[in-house]
């Protein structure tokens, strides 16, 4: 009899990264109940430096990198990562083996019933400048301010008054199952980061039996969304930290697009929804790219 493959599965340590990490395991283990996946946590740069703003750091593997070397290195067989970190490039010998079926997209409200019921000059935290830019097309009545550290500190921080109310993605809420109070937000009045809600599985190109145990978890309508969108992103040439909300739905034989362009200094903006032919949403997306770059002058 030929012995189990026993996989170690590289993850962050936080308690979003660990949940996400087990929902691979037990996706793959539920497939091939043979396999033996061992959890090996690896601090990135991103969780070191908790007080350096997102979009400041000029990073764009900020939550990656660390991830990439093990992999690269043999330390371990696959990373998982939120796809939204995942820098659309991979690392040199390594790919996207698959793409988990993916949450909610929409971001979610905290601390308030509604962006209406807040008081003037109210301050919202969030991570990036793609939520902070929309709220002030929306409501430029509130303030915005940036936010770092896991979902439990960022929830403290409002609780201890730093923050009138704060922004996060819903599909991070509801993998770990909290119950705290919270509105979601329309993709119409917040766009979602490219990927958003999605999770990645982070290989070895060379590992021709890991890529083919993993297509048994591949969700290929998501990893066709996201793919469209993180086109998009690729074509502008940014990271995540890029003022850029694009989400797509494909239900049947029509995509759905809605994206968010910002300048840097969020001056300048755009925002457009449209519904196409599913065979057209990549040549669509191209040449929104290129209208995007000479507007903003990229």
């Amino acid at each position: 009899m030929t012995k189990p493959r026993a996989l170690i599965l590289g993850t962050r340590g936080s308690q979003l990264a660990l949940q996400q990490s087990m929902m691979v395991r037990e996706a793959l283990l539920a497939q091939h109940p043979e396999l033996e996946i061992e959890l090996r946590v690896i601090k990135t740069k991103g969780d070191r430096l908790q007080q350096l703003a997102l979009d400041a750091s000029g990073d764009k593997g900020l939550f990656t990198k660390e991830l990439e070397h093990a992999l690269r290195t043999g330390k371990i067989d696959l990373a998982v990562h939120s796809l939204k970190d995942l820098p659309v490039v991979p690392a040199e010998g390594t790919c996207i083996g698959a793409i988990l079926p993916r949450a909610v997209t929409v971001d979610s409200l905290i601390g308030a019933p509604s962006f209406e019921a807040l008081p003037v000059g109210a301050l919202i935290g969030t991570s990036s400048r793609r939520r902070a830019y929309q709220l002030a097309v929306h409501y430029p009545q509130l303030r915005t301010a940036a936010i770092r550290g896991n979902i439990d500190t960022r929830l403290a921080k409002l609780e201890s008054g730093q923050y009138d109310a704060i922004l996060l993605a819903e599909a991070g809420l509801s993998r770990l199952g909290l119950e705290v109070a919270r509105q979601p937000i329309p993709e119409e009045l917040i766009v979602p980061a490219p990927g958003q809600a999605a999770i990645a599985v982070h290989v070895r190109q060379s590992d021709e039996q890991l890529l083919e145990l993993l297509r048994s978890i591949h969700d290929t309508v998501t990893a066709e969304e996201v793919g469209l969108e993180r086109r998009l992103l690729q074509a502008l040439g940014g990271g995540c930290a890029l003022p850029l909300g694009c989400v797509c739905h494909i239900t049947g034989e029509e995509a759905e697009l809605r994206v968010f362009f910002a300048s840097e200094d969020g001056q300048q903006h755009y925002s457009e929804r449209r519904v196409l032919p599913r065979s057209e949403a990549e040549s669509y997306v191209l040449e929104l790219a290129e209208r995007l770059r000479k507007d903003f002058a990229l």
